[in-house]
C-alpha cells in the first residue's frame, strides 16, 4: 500500500475546533460540517474527551464533509483498546479515504482512575500506548497521529513517535520554543480560542466561560508558568493578561494577527475554537473566520483508501 497523506498535508493552515460538532444533534452537525467543507476549511477538529463515541462522531463528520480532514484532539488513552482503535480507523479509511487524524493524550489521573488504570508516569504511559498501537493488526499510521503534548519531554516523544503535537491553552511563544527544540519536521498545530466581539470586557467574560476552568488544571498551570505567567495570572478564570494571551478576541483582523503570530513562530496549523458565538453551532462566526482562508481551496477528491495529495496552506514540509 502506498504511503498515506501526512498530517501537514491534510490540515492546511487554519482549521475549526468545535465541541459543538460533537454535542449538537446529528442533523445540525451534518449540515454545519457540509458548510464548513464548502467554505474551504481544510480541517475540522473535535475533542476526544474520554474517547466514548469520538470515532463514531469523526466518521459522521467524514461523511458530511467529504473534502476536509477530521482531527480528534485529543483522545485520552485510558480505556482505548489499541486493537479496537486501529480497526475503527481502518474501517473509516476504507469508507472515507485517509482523512482522519488522531491525537492522543494522558488527560488526568481522574481519567485513568475512571478507566480502572493507574496514571503512573505519563511519559512512559504514552510511550507504552504507542508501542501497543504499533503492534495491532491495523496500526494507526504514525503520519496521522499526534500527541497533546505540553512539557518538553512529551514534545520530544511526539516528535519521535508521531507526526507532531496539538497543544491546548498556549501562546505563539510556545510554538517558537518548541519549533527551536524539535526542528522543522514535526507538525505543531495549536488550539487557539477566539471570541469575535470587540468589547473587551464582554469578550473576556465569554473567554472565561469557555476555557477558564482549564486554567486551574495542574498540567496547564505548569505549562503556563513555563511561558512566564505567575500566581497573579493563574487565578480562577485567569487574569486579563493571561486571557488576552491565550484567547484572540476582537475583530477578524485581531484573530488574523494571532494566527500569523503562531505561523511566524513555527506552527504549521492553527485550530480555531469559537467561544461566545451563536447558541448551539457558531455558524455565523465560522463564516466570518472563513475570511482568514487564503482563497478558494482546491477540491480534494478522496477515493476510499487512496492517499490524496492536497496542496498545503500551512508552510513548507519540514500536553
Amino acid at each position: 500500500m502506498p504511503a498515506g497523506p501526512t498530517v501537514r498535508s491534510l490540515l492546511g493552515g487554519v482549521g475549526v475546533w468545535s465541541m459543538e460538532l460533537r454535542s449538537a444533534a446529528r442533523p445540525e452537525v451534518r449540515e454545519a460540517a457540509a458548510e464548513l467543507d464548502e467554505l474551504g476549511f481544510p480541517a475540522l477538529w473535535i475533542p476526544g474527551l474520554d474517547g466514548g463515541g469520538a470515532l463514531d462522531d469523526a466518521g459522521h463528520l467524514l461523511a458530511a464533509a467529504p473534502r476536509a480532514a477530521v482531527a480528534v484532539g485529543v483522545l485520552a488513552l485510558w480505556g482505548q483498546d489499541p486493537a479496537a482503535v486501529g480497526a475503527h480507523v481502518h474501517d473509516l479509511d476504507q469508507a472515507h479515504g485517509r482523512r482522519l487524524v488522531l491525537g492522543f493524550g494522558v488527560s488526568s489521573p481522574h481519567s485513568a482512575q475512571a478507566a480502572g488504570q493507574t496514571y503512573g508516569k505519563p511519559l512512559q504511559a504514552v510511550a507504552d500506548y504507542l508501542d501497543r498501537l504499533d503492534g495491532v493488526p491495523h496500526p494507526v499510521p504514525s503520519e496521522r497521529r499526534m500527541l497533546g503534548a505540553l512539557g518538553p519531554k512529551m514534545v520530544d516523544l511526539a516528535a519521535r513517535r508521531t507526526a507532531g503535537l496539538h497543544p491546548f491553552l498556549v501562546t505563539p511563544e510556545f510554538s517558537a520554543i518548541h519549533r527551536r527544540r524539535i526542528g522543522p519536521a514535526p507538525v505543531i498545530a495549536p488550539h487557539q480560542a477566539v471570541v469575535l466581539d470587540t468589547d473587551p470586557a464582554r469578550a473576556r467574560a465569554a473567554a472565561r466561560r469557555g476555557i477558564g476552568m482549564f486554567i486551574g488544571f495542574p498540567a496547564y498551570q505548569k505549562n503556563l508558568r513555563r511561558l512566564g505567567f505567575t500566581d497573579e495570572d493563574l487565578i480562577p478564570g485567569g487574569s486579563d493578561r493571561l486571557i488576552d494571551a491565550v484567547v484572540a478576541h476582537g475583530s477578524l483582523d485581531v484573530v488574523a494577527r494571532r494566527v500569523r503570530e503562531h505561523l511566524d513562530a513555527g506552527a504549521d496549523h492553527v485550530a480555531l475554537h469559537v467561544l461566545g458565538g451563536d447558541p448551539g453551532l457558531p455558524r455565523t462566526q465560522w463564516r466570518e473566520l472563513a475570511g482568514l482562508l487564503p482563497g478558494p481551496t482546491p477540491v480534494r477528491d478522496v477515493v476510499p483508501d487512496e492517499a490524496p495529495a492536497p496542496a498545503t496552506a500551512g508552510g513548507d514540509p519540514a500536553i
